[in-house]
This record gives structure tokens, sequence and C-alpha cells, in this order.
């Protein structure tokens, strides 16, 4: 399969990114093509001791770059030639399978949005990164792409994301947690007791695994499979997990350099803090779909190095094989519910 990469979105870009999408072309066979400044993206081929790029790597010149500053809906309308808006023109017309992308979140999702599209019936698109737990990993939908949302969204979010994590972890009926400020049923805004609602009624007609609400510290203890949360709390969660982590790697590197017997420790626990290490590392994974399109978008994180865009062709590989896709296009009629919801629901 062939993966278009925008080659100059991210912070590391365009060094790390090009270097990542070599070594994909190389160790996972795939076809890749860049999308940027040719020159540039030359220099950095020959910088990894190339004369010219594989013959399973194109690069196809685009002048323009979305920073990571610019304004989403600008960049819309005033980057079209740029890499990122090269490569959604080309996923959309059929020139690749997949496209990976460690650029601007927010411009990367107007412009899949108006490009790519999104699938028939589907409101929003979302972003849906897997999160360590201590029963294994959580899926977590939104984390960042939809700060407001409505009932609906989280409706759809839950299938979509329930259809994702049985084809990532084999896992028939994912446990299904909405993310809330307390266990009960009225907690919450209107926006998680209608949700409520309409997931309550999915479970009933057995179409969703939907086992309540979630609270935050219940989500690292792995009470759900599946965290399904509006844009703005879900990337609040995502932040301080990701923080959290950093301090205790801080902590536990500080507390076993502080003695002679604490080296000791740790070189005997050197296997096991490199597996809990390797479970928390973002790099691993690579990114996280843009579940919701008509065709695969990953969004690469935007510190991304040359081993995460790696891994994130990796991922859009395993996704364009997934047939998620083609589970959400095939269960939109189960996705449209009503039900009335009062202050005492």
């Amino acid at each position: 399969m062939r993966v278009i990469v925008d080659a100059m979105g991210g912070d590391n870009a365009p060094g790390e990114i090009v270097k990542g999408a070599l070594a994909a072309a190389k160790e996972l066979g795939a076809d890749i093509t860049l999308t940027g400044r040719r020159e540039a993206l030359l220099h950095c081929v020959h910088a990894e001791g190339l004369s010219e790029p594989p013959r399973n790597v194109a690069i196809c010149h685009a002048d323009g770059v979305v920073s990571m500053e610019d304004d989403p809906q600008r960049a819309v309308r005033d980057k079209q030639d740029s890499s990122m808006f090269l490569a959604l023109r080309m996923l959309a017309a059929g020139e690749g399978d997949a496209l990976v992308s460690a650029g601007n979140t927010g411009a990367l999702l107007s412009g899949a949005t108006l490009l790519v599209k999104r699938i028939r019936g589907i409101r929003r698109a979302a972003l849906c990164p897997f999160l360590p737990t201590a029963k294994g990993r959580a899926l977590l939908i939104d984390c960042g792409a939809n700060a407001e949302c409505t009932p609906e969204y989280l409706l759809q979010f839950a299938f979509m994301g329930s259809f994702y994590a049985t084809a990532q972890t084999g896992i028939v009926s994912p446990r299904v947690g909405l993310l809330n400020i307390g266990s009960e049923p009225t907690k919450g805004t209107a926006l998680q007791k209608e949700a409520y609602a309409l997931l309550q009624k999915a479970l009933g007609e057995g179409l969703l695994n939907f086992t309540g609400n979630v609270e935050g510290r219940g989500v690292p203890l792995g009470e759900a499979d599946v965290v399904v949360a509006d844009g703005y709390s879900g990337n609040i969660l995502l932040k301080a997990m990701e923080g959290t982590g950093i301090m205790f790697a801080g902590m536990l590197k500080k507390m076993f350099l502080s003695g002679v017997s604490s080296k000791f420790a740790a070189l005997l626990l050197q296997k096991p803090i490199g597996e809990l290490k390797k479970t928390m590392d973002y790099t691993e994974t690579g990114g996280t779909p843009l579940l919701g399109l008509q065709k695969p978008v990953i969004k690469a994180h935007g510190s991304s190095n040359a081993k995460a865009l790696k891994n994130a062709v990796r991922q859009a590989m395993l996704f364009h094989g997934s047939g998620v896709i083609g589970k959400i296009e095939e269960n939109m009629s189960k996705m449209k519910m009503e039900v009335a919801v009062n202050d005492g629901v």
C-alpha cells in the first residue's frame, strides 16, 4: 500500500520525518510519498547516506508549510499550496491509501473534513489514542478534535471507538464508559446527562456494552476499554496522564540514583522498568487515526521523531487493513437515537 506523508509537518520536520519515512519504507515495505519542498527533502535523504530516494519512496513538491502556530481556518484558506493540503488532495484523489501528518492538528482536521470528507452520517471526526491502564490499555475518544460536542457526537464516538478497539485489541464487546465527575447517572452537565441516556438506550438495545460513567481516576485503573469524552475534557485527561507518567519516571530515576544500593536495585529491575517505560512511550504507537473520515488519516504527535513517524506509518497500514471504516459505514443506522431527558434522569 502507499502511504502519503506530510514531510513538512511537525516540530522536527523535515529531518526526522524523512528519516522515519525512509525507515518505514525499508522495514515495513511500505510505498511512501513525501510531500514538501523537494530540495529540503532531498537534502534529508542525502543526510541518511543515500544519493537518491529508494525506489518505493517518491517526492511530490509543495512550496508552502502549515506551521504549528497557524490558525486552522486561515490555513485552510491561505495554505492550499502546503505539504499538508497537497497530501490531503492526493489521498482524496486516490493517489494513496492512507496519510500521516505530525502537523497542526486543527488544520489537519479541518482540511481532512473538507477534502477527504467524513463518512456519510458521521457528524464529527474524532482523535482516539490508546492510554495505558492497570488492565492493559483503553481507547480515549475524543482527545482534542472537538472541544464542543452534542450528545449525538458522543454516541457516535462510542460506536466508532468500540469498532476500533475491537479491531486493535480483539475484545469482542469492549466496555464503554462515559468520562464524568461521578459514577451516578445524574452527575455532570446537560451534555453528560443526555449522552448517558443515549448510551443507556444503546445498551438496552444490545448495540453497545455501556457500563456507565467513569471518573478520571478510574481510567488508568482500567474501568473501561473505551472512554468517551468531549474533546475538551478528553484532552485534559490525556495531558494529565502524560504529565503523571513523566513525573513518576523522574521520581523513579531520582530514587534509583540516590545511592549505591538503589543503583544495584535499578540494575535488577532494569528489564521491567524498560517494559513499563515502553507502555508510556508515544513513539511506540506513533499516531492515532481521525475516526469518522472516509479514508485513513493518522495524526502523529507534533514532536514525533523518526521512530514515532515510522510507527505512525505502521499504524496507518494496520488501520487501512482493519476494516473499521467499512464497519462504521455499515452501522450508521444504529447511531441515530433520541430520548427524552430531564434533570431527574
